[in-house]
């Protein structure tokens, strides 16, 4: 299994706030997932601070989603 972490910082680079958004979003899921089951196909969508969606994560079984 694989947990694969994806998220579009462009639009924050442009504010100056990626270093702080990702940051943020990076401390709310890894008290999160702790208690999490983490099983393949879970997953969820990452927001930022003005709650926009930025990306995803997920929990795959398939070695072939590794990201390159």
């Amino acid at each position: 299994m694989r947990f694969v972490l994806d998220m579009d910082i462009s639009g924050m680079t442009a504010s100056g706030e990626a270093g702080r958004e990702v940051a943020r979003i990076l401390r709310y899921w890894a008290g999160a997932v702790q208690r999490m089951d983490l099983k393949p196909d879970d997953g969820s969508v990452l927001h930022d601070s003005a709650y926009r969606p930025v990306g995803r994560w997920t929990i795959t079984s398939d070695e072939s989603e590794r990201p390159v």
